[in-house]
């Protein structure tokens, strides 16, 4: 039986899942105030005195062919966590999205004993459905952000609850895009995209130099538009880099973090698919979503996919509400365009957007913080 002080070990990969673990952790010390939690994060999990024993970034790979680049370094990591949990063994073990480093680890705990929670249901209604066996094995209870995910877990035995999405509560439901661009320096009046390649170096790669080419082609097409690209923590020099590469260094403002201010404060985002498109949702914004990798990771991932939308406000709304281009079909050219269409969209087209992703803001909107910490309260005591 566990303590009045639990000790919770955690790992969360990117800054998705720190952002994530943060909100979640803020919520079990609410009602643990005394609670211990180590393991692998980032900087909004060491706000909430978190104990980081290796840094989230060490997660942050994307794509098969980066992931067997760095495989041996985060499979010693993996090794090294296990041993370390093992010899002291949290009251529970939460894994915080990051699914292929977090369910190998989560099944190998669980068959030791130790209680084990995953926060963010894999997306086996968008690709690998055969990943439910896996979950199955590895997780006690799975906290799902999305309404639609406790019945389908439940279909093959796994036991799960809705908690809403977390990122519904924090964003608020009218955007003051008034306050956001005093807040970073844009004028009022002018046309401003927000350019969001990805918070991986493995995006800033294969997908900022494409935004940024089409950045350049905007510019060619609506001389006054401008820019705004959030850097993600650590990759500031980058970014920074790549702006200056595209001799865009005098239209695109970088700022160090940020997204959710230049999510409010644009007209239009040109974004890569991931959890920042459903935050873009959230700020009523249209958006252009794509995507590009390695080729290998390409040609591995493509056939996996179920669903014929890859972003999740599409995916949510079950239907292409805003363009993807993914892949070969991410040109500069065509994302310049998909853009622009934006741009000149009529008012009722933005207004019926805006009217979607309100109707979505509020179906995940629920007290995300204290539903979690019921669920996992259930576990401790289960």
């Amino acid at each position: 039986m566990p303590t009045a002080a639990p000790h919770f070990a955690l790992v969360a990969g990117e800054a998705s899942g720190d952002l994530l673990a943060g909100l979640l952790l803020q919520g079990l010390r609410s009602r643990w105030p005394t609670l211990a939690a180590a393991g692998i994060g980032g900087p909004q999990m060491l706000q909430q005195g978190f104990k980081a024993w290796w840094p989230n970034s060490k997660l942050a790979i994307s794509g098969y062919a980066q992931v067997l680049r760095h495989y041996r370094e985060i499979s010693g990591i993996r090794k090294q966590l296990k041993t370390r949990l093992l010899a002291a063994p949290p009251d529970v073990f939460i894994g915080v999205d990051a699914p292929d480093f977090n369910l190998d680890l989560e099944a190998d705990l669980k068959a030791q004993g130790i209680k084990t929670v995953h926060f963010v249901c894999p997306s086996i209604w968008a690709w690998r459905p055969q990943r439910v066996q896996k979950i199955r094995r590895s997780a006690d209870h799975v906290l799902c952000l999305f309404p639609f995910e406790p019945a389908l877990l439940a279909q093959h035995g796994i036991a799960a609850t809705y908690v809403g999405h977390p990122l519904a509560n924090v964003i608020p439901l009218q955007p003051d895009k008034v306050a956001a661009r005093h807040a970073i320096g844009l004028q009022q009046d002018a046309q401003v995209v927000a350019i969001l390649p990805g918070s991986r170096k493995a995006e800033l790669k294969y997908i900022a130099p494409r935004f940024l080419a089409a950045a350049a082609l905007l510019r060619q097409a609506r001389p006054g538009v401008r820019f705004v690209l959030p850097a993600a923590p650590g990759l500031m020099d980058e970014v920074q880099a790549l702006v200056r590469a595209s001799g865009l260094q005098d239209q695109v403002l970088v700022t160090s973090g940020q997204s959710h201010t230049a999510l409010a404060a644009c007209d239009v985002t040109l974004i890569a698919s991931g959890t920042a498109t459903l935050e873009a949702a959230l700020f009523k914004r249209p958006m252009v979503i794509a995507y590009n990798m390695h080729w290998l990771s390409w040609h591995i991932m493509a056939p996996k996919q179920i669903q014929p939308w890859v972003g999740l406000p599409n995916i949510l709304c079950r239907e292409f509400v805003v363009p993807e281009l993914l892949q070969a079909a991410a040109t500069p050219q065509a994302l310049c365009a998909a853009v622009l269409q934006w741009l000149d969209a009529a008012p009722g087209k933005i207004d019926s957007l805006q009217e979607k992703f309100t109707a979505l803001h509020l179906e995940l909107q629920r007290d995300t913080c204290r539903l979690a910490a019921d669920a996992i309260e259930k576990v401790l005591h289960s």
